[in-house]
């Protein structure tokens, strides 16, 4: 084993190396409508090997109330993308309807959508969470908007989970690199 020379080729690293590129990243500015004013914060999607990191951070959840007769309870929060990339609120009383249903390019049954994510917890209103899905890439959500809810979502009630009134809306963009501290 010792003593031997190895030839050593001396390639440009291109040849050998993944040429390495900026990450593709995009954003949700997020904000609350009529039924959660102070909601707000950011959703933020970059892109990985393999699929896609989300990063969210907000303020302003309302807390968690226990449901009862009937009534569904308030948070944990549904979180989802949904097809449309506009963030009108409308109906004061049932916002961001515009923004339509969860997005489903796949057509798969609710509960397995490339737009559902895992509910929000409110911490004093606060929830900040991060989490990988290879259900698509940055490019495919551009244009597209976030929204949080006011019930958990149940993944399994068709077609959207059973997540109660649309609470907080954000319209995904592309992300230029130093233009967001967060």
């Amino acid at each position: 084993m010792y003593g031997y020379l190895l030839p050593v080729h001396h390639l440009p690293a291109s040849t050998y190396l993944p040429v390495a590129q900026a990450p593709r990243r995009a954003f949700a500015w997020v904000t609350g409508g009529p039924l959660a004013p102070e909601l707000k914060g950011i959703v933020v999607f970059t892109e990985v090997p393999g699929g896609t990191d989300v990063y969210v951070k907000v303020t302003g959840l309302p807390p968690y109330q226990a449901g009862s007769a009937g009534r569904a309870p308030i948070g944990p929060h549904g979180f989802h993308i949904h097809e449309n990339g506009t963030c009108e609120i409308g109906r004061s009383d049932d916002p961001f309807q515009a923004a339509g249903g969860h997005w489903n390019p796949t057509n798969q049954p609710h509960g397995n959508h490339a737009g559902d994510f895992p509910v929000l917890f409110s911490n004093n209103g606060f929830a900040a969470m991060s989490f990988f899905t290879n259900r698509f890439r940055v490019a495919d959500v551009i244009g597209k908007a976030v929204i949080i809810h006011q019930n958990p979502d149940d993944y399994r009630t068709q077609p959207a989970g059973d997540s109660g009134k649309r609470l907080a809306c954000g319209v995904i963009q592309p992300l230029e690199e130093g233009t967001i501290n967060f």
